[in-house]
């Protein structure tokens, strides 16, 4: 690691890897949570040729808003050659949550990406569902000096409603989105197709703009989770030759 600068609530912490890994940084929220108001800002940059796990101790857990949103805000620059995974644990949306998050993707000739975001409707062993409140979450993939892919979510004020019309996520306790941009991204979709049939969770692969996209969505979060361990882990495998079994933090 060439520099670092962290104020509370965030903190980078490197743990111990195995010989061959890639370096890898534990992102941790301190403050156990997220309200309205908070602010949480991340600029990550990947050296030419270098590789890089970033993930995340925990699921972060926003907690209801009494008015103001929760604005978390990640970009990522990919140098030339590089391989970056951005494998960060769900985030869980209590009832009444205001998030607002967007990531930013810039990707130099050659370089390759694995990245990862899950989003929980409540919590269920409390009976809770995320019914109301507002969410609004965005990507954007920049290569070559323009954005190749853009997309984003939103929902608001009478969520239940929104969450059960026929287009939209009917009884799903979450969905997750898995995206793999690369030089021979598209080589990978059968392998990609193979393991989104195979998981525990609804779900599928295609190529949007030369990427590798997959979707997930459950009526249960666990069953949401493990298909998406399986898919990172296979595709970071197929990939990267990277053992199939995600960063310590996700297995506890």
């Amino acid at each position: 690691m060439r520099r670092l600068y962290q104020a509370a609530p965030s903190r980078a912490l490197m743990p111990d890897i195995e010989p061959g890994a890639p370096f890898e940084a534990v992102l941790v929220n301190i403050s156990g949570g997220l309200v309205g108001g908070d602010r949480i800002r991340s600029e990550i940059a990947i050296g030419p040729g270098a590789a890089a796990t970033l993930t995340a101790q925990a699921a972060e857990k926003l907690y209801r808003s009494t008015g103001e949103d929760t604005k978390i805000e990640t970009r990522l620059a990919v140098g030339a050659g590089a391989w970056a995974e951005w494998l960060p644990q769900e985030t869980i949306l209590f009832d009444g949550a205001r998030l607002r998050r967007t990531l930013t993707v810039t990707l130099a000739p050659g370089a390759r990406l694995l990245a990862v975001e899950m989003v929980v409707f409540g919590r269920a062993a409390r009976g809770e569902r995320f019914a109301h409140g507002f969410l609004h979450d965005s990507w954007a993939i920049h290569s070559g000096g323009r954005l190749v892919w853009a997309d984003a979510i939103r929902l608001e004020r009478d969520v239940a409603a929104q969450r059960s019309r026929v287009f939209g996520f009917g009884e799903a306790a979450g969905y997750a989105t898995l995206l793999h941009a690369g030089p021979e991204a598209a080589s990978f979709l059968p392998a990609a197709r193979a393991i989104a049939a195979a998981g525990p969770a609804e779900g599928g692969a295609t190529l949007v703009a030369g990427m590798l996209l997959l979707r997930f969505i459950a009526d249960d979060a666990m069953r949401l989770r493990a298909s998406v361990i399986a898919a990172a882990g296979g595709l970071r495998a197929a990939i990267a030759g990277l053992p199939v079994r995600l960063p310590r933090v996700w297995q506890m």
